[in-house]
């Protein structure tokens, strides 16, 4: 992996390997007989999406497009992920991420969580909202690249058609995960490479220029 450049309080953040040993820690550390309702649904979300990052993991395979495109980065990538291990749109997402800046040596991840750094996250809301995960991109330089999350487009059609179904949230959100257990994160890995495309094309415009 590249060095990390200076990005201020981006440089921060743990590897993504230490992101699930932290996150695995959690699992394991089941809550006590006196926790209160709000901790059990906590480690309820914390294990299922374990469960489901693994699988993620298990069955993707990058595609040729984000091979290419990875393989045409000329210059380091700071790739920075707000997000958290009870999210469930994170858990299918961030193996996608994850396994696609593991392939080139000119990509630095980070894991920052995004309740221990919501000046960060406030910079970056979707229509308002703290959605994750969110990544932005850096140049070796600290200029940002690109930014990418908290869902890929189908998956947020299919979100805001639900969002016209149902009025309980619970509902919503376990019939909304269904998209993404049917392979819906496989979208991320179609976005992600245009996204490293258009930071390709755009530089080449610039060096042409």
């Amino acid at each position: 992996m590249t060095d990390v450049p200076d990005l201020g309080a981006f440089s921060e953040g743990l590897s993504y390997a230490e992101y699930r040993v932290d996150w695995h820690r959690q699992v394991q550390d089941a809550p006590s007989s006196g926790a209160d309702a709000s901790e059990r649904r906590l480690h309820h979300y914390l294990r299922y999406n374990w469960k489901r990052q693994t699988h993620v993991h298990e069955a993707y395979a990058p595609s040729e497009t984000l091979r290419s495109a990875l393989d045409a980065l000329e210059a380091p990538q700071a790739w920075r992920v707000l997000t958290e291990p009870w999210c469930g749109d994170s858990a299918f997402l961030l193996p996608v991420i994850a396994e696609a800046a593991a392939l080139s040596d000119q990509v630095s991840l980070r894991i920052l969580l995004r309740d221990e750094n919501l000046n960060l996250m406030d910079q970056y809301l979707t229509n308002g909202s703290r959605s994750i995960p969110k990544l932005v991109a850096f140049s070796e330089a600290g200029k940002e690249l690109f930014v990418w999350g908290p869902r890929p487009a189908p998956a947020a059609r299919r979100f805001a058609a639900l969002q016209e179904e149902y009025e309980d949230k619970s509902a919503l959100v376990g019939t909304f995960l269904e998209h993404y257990e049917d392979g819906g994160w496989q979208a991320a890995d179609t976005e992600l490479a245009g996204q490293l495309r258009s930071v390709v094309g755009a530089s080449s415009s610039v060096a042409e220029g």
